[in-house]
């Protein structure tokens, strides 16, 4: 699963991944990432998720493959984003927002800056099997000690639905993440998964 898969994804519309509302999650659970603070945003697509970590006083940075998107989200709400260039990213800036278009993979501390939490409700999900370790190695590499988590996986009946998403079982968030983090299991909720009942599994992790 290359970028050219995502980008032709956004380039179609074929993203119905794209939630239309802040997530349940995220509303039961945000207050976990803290009171203010910049929440760092991985894959963040066009969400509206961001939009309710800023009103509730969080900056958001955030990472996307596909400027589409990018573009989709300061339109659809009304902001002029400032463009400039961190090579080999392009950031989007505006008030509250800092967003990079460009490879999750290349990123660096230096790019992000300093953040206190995470938000992950759509990146390690949309990622293939032999990508996800790399990703946690990336995503722990990324954070500095006590940097909060919120973490959002799905499950499934895999003879009904294709991914992405996939489904990622508690014991791979364990081997993922274990080493780095403490993780903590929070509430299971039934959940549309591609038109199929599924569930989903929110974790609060927090960095060593």
């Amino acid at each position: 699963m290359d970028a050219s898969f995502w980008q032709q994804r956004w380039a179609a519309q074929q993203i119905g991944f794209h939630e239309a509302a802040t997530h349940p999650m995220l509303l039961k659970h945000g207050a976990s990432l803290g009171d203010g603070g910049r929440v760092f945003v991985p894959l963040c697509g066009k969400s509206r998720d961001m939009t309710w970590l800023h009103g509730q006083g969080h900056d958001v940075v955030g990472i996307e493959l596909a400027d589409i998107a990018v573009h989709a989200f300061f339109d659809e709400h009304g902001l002029t984003a400032i463009q400039t260039t961190l090579p080999p990213f392009d950031v989007f800036s505006a008030p509250g927002y800092r967003l990079l278009c460009g490879d999750f993979f290349a990123l660096t501390s230096a790019h992000l800056g300093a953040f206190d939490a995470v938000y992950d409700r759509a990146a390690l999900i949309a990622l293939p099997p032999e990508m996800r370790r790399d990703y946690a190695n990336k995503m722990t590499a990324l954070c500095a000690s006590g940097t909060a988590l919120l973490l959002i996986t799905v499950a499934y009946d895999t003879t009904v639905i294709t991914p992405p998403p996939f489904v990622v079982a508690a014991e791979e968030v364990v081997a993922l993440y274990g080493d780095a983090w403490t993780i903590e299991a929070r509430n299971t909720r039934v959940a549309d998964v591609k038109g199929q009942l599924g569930t989903e599994q929110a974790y609060l992790l927090r960095r060593h």
